[in-house]
Formats: structure tokens, sequence, C-alpha cells
């Protein structure tokens, strides 16, 4: 079944490259979206969640680039250096072949982080090609002015919130806001710019061209040395790897936060209203990135979390809602307020732009069973928790014991008023049966009987008002008959046997409503208004859940023929945005940490069934 019906725009007169038409480069502070035409058209400085400095693909005229691309007609082809995120991007012409090297070093703490370099080496492997390049700077969104200075082969751009200094091999030229170079390249020669953000009185710092080979072979050995600590070695091994880079990228370095998407405002609905900002930190995608973590055994990025968790007392809020927000800044800050850029068209017109997030006072329960579950697995598979650190969790179950049975706005932020979502319920379920487990397995104390009971009562309501006989399904609120994508979770969770005669009902009902050729749509927003206007595409997290649940349900040759046609909806680099458009086009913001730690779970689970 589709519920939307809006194909695919085409590119605006070539004004925008598709959304899946990019690649992610990344410090572990920062990342910046290269497209498959060599410009990047997206890229925040100093951190994920800073004002953009290159941003036209929300505004190809006003968001400013860095474009950098051969001066004659060429075919492009895009990829990653094996198992890292240097990415790479090839022209093939007539007379030649070069290719662009884009990253950005990672580096320690103790050196400067600050600077956040990020260099472009372009190559000629073949012939002899002639190249273009034009860096545009718009600070702060593209609404601040800034001035350039250009000395030599060094231009520094200066606005009030930021300074960048640009140092090429190429020479430079500037009309006093953008620079750009034209140089040819033969066969086995190349150039080098480097972008470094640096202190108003720093000066500039140059990057010849062995210093930018040493900074690439560095580059790569980081993160070959990362990945090397995956114990996955299954049937998927390179879509998996692919996914924990994804979700290495992620991370925030200085805290140990997680967020949801490098970008803000990229449209579920080209020409839509949702468009939402999600470099963020929430509860449920950074416990579930924890989830996928673990499993791949990578405990360093969960204990990153943790200590992000504990260091800014997140479960100690006493805020209007509960002890939980359901979303930090990435640096534990608690307010994100949102507001519209009106300047700014959005991409392919798709507007507003918005910078924060509302969501923020929202009351989403199931982020309680999703960071305690989360706490469990950590507490199992990487570090005991501190007797602190139990005591807050303690005193959260036991708020949840007296506040689980109440309307919110649910897992998928509606904003149409608060409900009895199952899916809630559900979730507070595991926050309990978690909780329990971990202080019987390692004899701490809790108020065991009052948590049981709340448990209990909360499993009833489920089996007696989220079953609904008419749909023979569980279902999206209490006493309802809607369907909804997230209830999939109740055998993962451990709610339900996999194997249970309602859930493999449940399963049924999902696969005819909500399932379109293994593509997943949340809910139906015509059955169940969520406030907001439009359609939306498929979400890719709910098509990977619906994979593990085949599996789990013994429906073998279903799951993996549907995990293999998710598979074809990643872009040419394995990348996934948040959901897929009816005509296979990626939406939302890009790429999606949901998306891909589901794409891992389902690799994990499928691949164990498969023997």
């Amino acid at each position: 079944m589709a519920f939307g019906t809006a194909g695919f725009e085409e590119s605006d007169g070539g004004r925008y490259v598709p959304i899946s038409e990019h690649g992610l480069i990344g410090d572990l502070r920062t990342a910046a979206l290269v497209g498959t035409n060599g410009t990047i058209d997206w890229y925040c400085c100093p951190r994920f969640d800073a004002p953009s400095v290159f941003g036209s693909i929300l505004d190809a005229d006003r968001g400013g680039s860095f474009e950098l691309a051969a001066e004659v007609p060429t075919r492009t082809r895009q990829f990653y250096f094996p198992d890292t995120n240097v990415l790479i991007t090839r022209f093939f012409a007539a007379d030649g072949v070069a290719e662009i090297q884009d990253f950005m070093p990672v580096v320690d703490e103790s050196r400067e982080a600050s600077r956040h370099r990020l260099i472009r080496r372009v190559l000629c492997v073949r012939g002899t090609l002639p190249f273009r390049a034009r860096i545009a700077p718009r600070f702060g969104y593209g609404a601040e002015a800034h001035t350039t200075h250009l000395e030599g082969r060094t231009a520094v751009f200066r606005s009030p919130s930021l300074t960048l200094a640009l140092t090429a091999t190429a020479p430079l030229e500037t009309d006093g806001l953008d620079v750009w170079s034209h140089f040819k390249l033969l066969e086995g020669e190349s150039n080098v710019f480097a972008l470094d953000r640096i202190g108003d009185d720093a000066p500039p710092r140059s990057c010849p061209r062995a210093e930018a080979q040493e900074q690439a072979e560095a580059t790569v050995r980081f993160w070959r040395n990362w990945l090397a600590g995956s114990r996955y070695h299954g049937r998927w091994r390179e879509m998996v790897n692919r996914s924990a880079l994804v979700l290495k990228l992620l991370t925030y370095a200085p805290t140990g936060a997680i967020v949801a998407a490098p970008t803000t405002s990229l449209p579920e609905q080209v020409g839509g209203e949702r468009n939402w900002d999600y470099r963020y930190v929430w509860v449920r995608d950074a416990a579930f990135c924890v989830y996928a973590m673990l499993r791949l055994g990578f405990t360093t990025e969960a204990e990153a979390f943790m200590g992000f968790i504990s260091e800014r007392g997140i479960l100690r809020g006493t805020g209007a809602t509960g002890p939980l927000q359901i979303m930090y800044g990435i640096d534990g800050r608690t307010e994100l307020p949102e507001y519209e850029l009106a300047h700014l068209e959005g991409y392919l017109g798709s507007g507003p732009v918005r910078v924060g997030n509302a969501a923020t006072g929202q009351l989403q329960l199931d982020i309680y069973g999703a960071l305690i579950d989360s706490i469990y697995l950590y507490d199992k598979w990487g570090q005991p928790i501190s007797s602190d650190r139990w005591d807050e969790v303690g005193a959260v179950v036991d708020w949840l014991c007296e506040h689980w049975d109440q309307p919110d706005e649910g897992v998928w932020e509606t904003r149409a008023g608060r409900r009895n979502f199952v899916y809630s319920r559900l979730m507070c379920w595991v926050a309990l049966e978690r909780a329990m487990r971990l202080a019987n397995r390692r004899g701490l104390p809790a108020d065991l009987p009052r948590w049981r009971e709340s448990r209990d009562a909360i499993y009833r309501q489920i089996m007696r008002r989220g079953w609904s006989a008419e749909r023979r399904a569980f279902v999206q609120g209490l006493d309802d008959h809607v369907l909804d994508a997230s209830l999939l979770m109740m055998p993962m969770a451990k709610f339900v046997s996999p194997t249970d005669p309602k859930w493999l009902s449940t399963l049924d009902a999902l696969g005819m409503d909500l399932v379109s050729d293994s593509l997943v749509y949340r809910y139906d927003p015509t059955a169940s208004p969520d406030g907001l206007h439009g359609p939306e595409g498929t979400f890719s997290i709910c098509s990977f859940w619906y994979v593990e649940a085949l599996a789990r349900a013994g429906r073998l040759e279903e799951a993996r023929l549907a995990f293999e046609k998710m598979l074809t909806y990643a872009n040419h680099l394995g990348l996934f945005a948040e959901e897929i458009g009816p005509t296979g086009e990626q939406l939302g913001n890009f790429p999606q940490a949901f998306t891909h730690l589901s794409l891992i779970s389902a690799a994990f689970n499928l691949d164990r069934a498969l023997g």
C-alpha cells in the first residue's frame, strides 16, 4: 500500500544534486556532504550543530559551497577508500582521468582539534585535465556578511562569528567575497586545497602536497584501525562495515554524544513541511546506536555515550515532562529552541528550513525503555555500571512506576496532541523488565515488588487494550484499530514470542497494510492524523525492523529477500537517508543513524538465523 503519491522532482534545472548523490566525511566533531559533482554543499563549523558555512543543499543561491570539478565534460564516480571515511570522486574525460580525495583528519583532543581541517587533494592519474575551483562560504546559514583577504595562495574568510583560512598549491583569485582557481594537471601532478578554522589572531597554516599526503595516509590508518575492532564477519560485511563507519562519523568525540543525522531540513516530502533539524542527541536514537555498537564489539563508543549521560546528569533531570528530555544538544544543553530561516528556500524549494527542534518539550515515554535497555546491555557487554548510576536508574524507574499510564506524543513525535500509544507502553515495560534483570543479576537494591507490579500491569494493559480483535493485530493506540510499524519492536524487545499466534497475525496485518515491496510506512496519516500536512516516504528503520521480525518468525526466505531489496535502495556508497520515496529516491536528513543501526541489527540477526 502507498500513502504518498508525489514522484521524484527533477533537480531544479541542475541547481540541486539529489540527496542520495552525496558522500559524508567528518572528524568526529563535524561533517561535510560532498556531491558526486565534486561540490561540498553542506558543512557546519566548528561542530555538527553550528551554523553552516556551506549550505547550498538548502539554498543553491544563498547557501554557499566549495565547488571543485573538471572544466571539460566528464563522467563521475564516487567511492570510499576501502574501510575508511576518505571519499574519492573520480572524473573521466576524453583526455584524462583525475580524482578528488576529500577527508578531515581526526586529531586527539590534546592537539589542535579546534582547527577542523578539511583537505581536498586533486590528482591527475591519466592524461591531462583542466580544473576549476570556487570557494564561496556563506557564514551563519548565509545570513552573516564576511570579508575575504587574499595573499598569494592563502585566503582568509572572516565573519563576526568564525574565521576560516584556505591554503592552496594552485593559484587563487578573489573578487573580495569568493575565491576561485583555474589550473591544469598533467598525469602524476596534484594540487591541494585545505580549509582550516583559525582564531582571529592565529596565522593561516599551510598544507603542502607532502603534508596532505601524510595526513591522508594517517586518516586512512585511523579509520582502518578503528574498523578492525568489528567482530561482524557475516554475509553482508561490506554494508555492515559502512553502516558502522557512518555511526562513528555521527559521534561527537568531545562529549560522547551521538547525533541523529548531520543535516537539518532535508525534506521527508519534496515541497512539504516535514523538515526537521536532526543535529542533536535523541535519547532513543543514541541508545539504539549503543545497541548496534555493542553488538559489533565497539565498547569504547558505548562507554563514551554512558559518560555523556552521567557527566551531564541526564538521569537526574527535573523537567516538566520527567527526568529525561527526548533530546539534548551535543554538549548536553537542554534548550534547543526551534526557529525558521526564512531567507533560505530549502532543498528543491522545500521550506521551511528549521534550526532547533520544538519536539524537545514533548513527552515520549518510550525513551525510558530505550535508555535503560542500553544501560542494561552496557553493564552486560561493556563495564558494570557504578553504584551512583544504579541509584539514578532506580530513581528513574520509580518515577516510571507512577507515570507510565498516561498519553504522550509517541515515538514518531506527532504534533496532533497526546495519545495512549501502545509502543510507549511497550518500552515502559522494557524499562522495568531490564531494570529488574539488572538488579537480579548484580544483586543490586531495588523495590522489586513495586517494579514487578507496574511491569505486569503494563503487560496486561497491552494484551487487553492494545490488541484489536477486529484487526487481529496489535495496534497503534489503546482501544484503537490503526496499525503502526513501531510495533515490529515487540518480539525484538522480548515482550512477545516471535512465533506467538497474536504476533504472527500482527505481522501479516502489517505486511498487508504498511509494506510496499519490502518498504514499510510508519502508519497511515489519513487514518491517524499527525498534525502535519502531506504524505511522507517509507521509513527505512521500519523496513529493517520488518526484516528482523520476519527472520525471528522463521520466515527466512522472505526476510532475506526483503533485506536484499532494501540494500538496493542504498546510494552508491551504501548510505541511507531517513526515508525512501515513491520512486526509490532518498528523502529526509542524510545519512540517518536510525537507518544504519537497524541495518546492522537486521544483518546480524538474519545472518545468525541463516546459519
